[in-house]
């Protein structure tokens, strides 16, 4: 189903975070209508839909009555059960398809689908037992970083292991699942590429992003990313080869490693818009949520030229330990722009928001993001 799905037409969405909330407003903004689907209730995304609707994922019935209802079906977060996006599919087209989804949901087989095609990765292995566990830490290596295969993400079931001993307790702590161990990574530096691939095999990127980590969260993005021009091109060039590779219609995220030697690793694959791509919002002509309305409604890819350096700082539940965030502080910085998610309980750890600043370069625009921050309690 290649059909283009035009401004008027409802796009539905599994998933209903932050993300599928600013790809709401992008959608609504260019004329469509927009349903979610999870299970929640008052959920980022849907207090901005024209539809909510609360049913599990393994509800088939109610998926399929969902795709009945809108044009398109799309994601805004991975977890999503494989059968829901085929249910979904007899009715609607899915984009980016159920094959995609599938490859890039989980871990292990994402890592062997790069690794069989060529991509730079670190060493690793697949555990589904403590035995098997136990013989990957020895093909791998010390230390090493095991990580549960499905249902991961900002750091969520990662273990390091320095020690072959250490193996037991952390089979305990990831529930003896499915696992993949990877081997640690000497890196000076983690970037991203955001991109998307149209339905006619267009192709848009927003170039390399520079992102700085705490706890295993992001909590600084900065484009252009500091690197060298070359190294930036290389990173383009393997998510070009990889949305071809994955016959990929919508927005991605690739994920790097810089080593120390300068050469790349692909981390991890988002099917979807991704963390560090917020700042596109206000720093690019075509944000990442309107371009990924445009590639899964099959319209042409929009301009991704950035406007100015820029950077953004993710604003977690631990900025409400003392009572709400002093906005007003922060708004009265020129050029900060404020985007808060609408979620109701602040928690430690938990995505509230995030703050963009635009600068006459990388480095100044990162300076004013963290001190905007800074000033909110």
């Amino acid at each position: 189903m290649n059909r283009i799905v035009l401004p008027g037409a409802t796009i539905g969405v599994f998933g209903s975070g932050q993300l599928g909330r600013m790809l709401a407003l992008a959608a609504r903004r260019m004329g469509y209508r927009f349903h979610t689907f999870s299970p929640g209730v008052d959920t980022p995304a849907g207090q901005v839909a024209d539809l909510e609707v609360s049913a599990e994922y393994d509800d088939l019935d109610a998926v399929r009555a969902f795709a009945r209802g809108v044009d398109v079906v799309t994601f805004e977060f991975e977890n999503v059960l494989n059968d829901a996006a085929a249910a979904a599919a007899e009715i609607v087209p899915v984009r980016p398809s159920g094959a995609a989804l599938h490859v890039t949901q989980q871990r292990a087989r994402e890592k062997g689908f790069l690794a069989d095609r060529g991509y730079p990765v670190t060493h690793f292995a697949n555990a589904q037992s403590l035995d098997e566990l136990a013989i990957g830490l020895g093909v791998v290596g010390l230390p090493a970083i095991v990580k549960t295969s499905a249902f991961g993400y900002d750091g969520k079931g990662q273990h390091r292991i320095n020690h072959i001993e250490e193996g037991e307790r952390v089979w305990g702590l990831i529930g003896h699942q499915e696992a993949i161990i990877e081997r640690v990574v000497d890196f000076t530096m983690e970037i991203s590429v955001v991109a998307a691939r149209g339905l006619d095999g267009q192709f848009a990127h927003y170039g390399a992003i520079e992102n700085l980590h705490r706890n295993h969260i992001l909590d600084l993005a900065i484009a252009p990313a500091r690197v060298p021009s070359g190294l930036a091109d290389e990173a383009v060039h393997l998510t070009r080869r990889l949305v071809d590779d994955l016959d990929y219609v919508g927005v991605l995220c690739v994920e790097f490693f810089v080593t120390g030697d300068g050469t790349l690793l692909v981390n991890e694959i988002a099917p979807r818009p991704h963390n560090s791509g917020h700042l596109t919002i206000d720093a690019c002509v075509t944000s990442q949520f309107e371009q990924q309305v445009r590639a899964i409604c099959g319209l042409s890819l929009g301009s991704t030229a950035q406007i100015k350096p820029a950077a953004m700082v993710n604003l977690l539940g631990d900025l409400w330990i003392d009572g709400e965030p002093d906005w007003a502080a922060a708004l009265a910085i020129p050029g900060v722009q404020l985007h808060l998610y609408g979620k109701s309980n602040a928690r430690v750890g938990r995505k509230m928001g995030h703050l963009t600043v635009l600068g006459d370069s990388p480095g100044e625009a990162a300076a004013k993001a963290l001190a905007a921050r800074d000033v909110l309690c």
